[in-house]
């Protein structure tokens, strides 16, 4: 005889199971979608377009395109834009160049500034070792690997009890005051990213020290009554004789921008896109709650200084949007609710629509 309590639990289990695969579903098919539009409005053969500045590529901009290429298992779109960053943004020592200008001659001389930045080495290491896992090519975790070595000898700074990033090999660096400082953008620590790629590093506990060290300077990087994190902030490591309870100084002195703002709405979505970072809830209630007391303000500005407090007089960017809808998404799962997303079209810029295709990956990523 069929034990009804177990048949009933039975039933109940393939129902659960079942409306999760029809969720996971949806959104890989939504986000499926999206790329399509994505491509269309910002991909030129193997170049991202933003749009939004002049219709320059950088390597932030072919990190997101890879990334969301593998994600959508568009292999031949992966590669078209992985040979592109190659033979027009690749250095001779592994890292990218940042900024591609159109010019006449459409290759390698168009590029305006030959300093690389952080995130885009990242972001394409990362996105080469997805394509490895999905696709079985050893020759893109080869390159990732390669891409990771480059990033160790010239942009992780090891100092006595912390690991930074450096933004790019040129500039970020001062002495002005008897004290070296470091100009640091914490945007540029993609924290999901950081721990897949130390497997492909021979000194994994060094990208360890990174992770922590991110989270470690997010924590004291909450200016203003608002208690955000700027785009850009000044660091003074603590030298070996310093109180080894804190890895340095934050201030906003003489920093790029002391704005929470177009960089800085990256980090939350970055945070709760690592798991790790999800299980600390100590660190997930300190870190996070400001961007949610921020984001209760109706309409919310695009940017705040952090100095002055002077706001935007314009609101987020639907794209900054999206951010909140997966930050809500990953840490309010009880709630059920299904993500809704704003559609990528010719209103909407590059930046905005990454932001939208990053946050619905993010979901996606967790959802499986």
């Amino acid at each position: 005889m069929v034990n009804l309590h177990y048949a009933t639990r039975a039933t109940l289990v393939i129902g659960v199971l079942f409306l999760l695969v029809s969720c996971s579903n949806k959104e890989d098919s939504e986000f499926k979608s999206q790329y399509i539009a994505y491509k269309a409005l910002f991909v030129d053969g193997g170049r991202v377009v933003d749009t939004g500045n002049d219709d320059v590529s950088h390597s932030e901009g072919q990190g997101y395109g890879m990334l969301f290429a593998v994600a959508a298992n568009d292999k031949d779109t992966f590669d078209a834009l992985w040979h592109w960053t190659q033979r027009t943004l690749m250095r001779e020592d592994g890292l990218f160049s940042w900024r591609y200008r159109p010019c006449v001659d459409n290759s390698s001389s168009c590029i305006d500034d030959p300093n690389n930045a952080s995130d885009g080495e990242i972001l394409i290491a990362w996105a080469l070792l997805r394509a490895s896992e999905k696709w079985g090519v050893g020759k893109y975790e080869e390159d990732a690997r390669n891409i990771v070595r480059a990033v160790e000898q010239k942009l992780l700074v090891v100092n006595n009890n912390s690991v930074v990033l450096l933004p790019g090999e040129y500039g970020f660096a001062s002495d002005q005051t008897g004290n070296a400082s470091l100009q640091l953008n914490l945007s540029y620590w993609v924290f999901p990213a950081i721990t897949d790629l130390s497997s492909l590093s021979d000194t994994p506990s060094r990208w360890e020290s990174l992770f922590e060290s991110g989270l470690t300077l997010l924590s004291n990087m909450q200016f203003s009554t608002y208690q955000l994190p700027s785009d850009w902030v000044r660091f003074t490591p603590n030298s070996a004789e310093s109180d080894n309870s804190k890895i340095g100084a934050l201030s906003l002195d003489n920093v790029i921008s002391p704005e929470f703002g177009f960089n800085a709405i990256r980090i939350p979505l970055q945070l709760v896109w690592s798991p790790r970072f999800r299980q600390n809830a100590r660190l997930t209630e300190k870190l996070l709650s400001p961007y949610y007391a921020w984001w209760a303000i109706t309409p919310t500005p695009a940017t705040i200084n952090l100095l002055n407090e002077e706001t935007a007089e314009y609101e987020m960017s639907k794209g900054m949007r999206s951010v909140q809808v997966a930050v809500n998404s990953l840490m309010k799962s009880e709630e059920k609710q299904r993500p809704e997303w704003p559609e990528i079209n010719r209103n909407m810029d590059y930046y905005s629509a990454s932001l939208t295709l990053l946050s619905m990956l993010a979901v996606l990523d967790n959802a499986s």
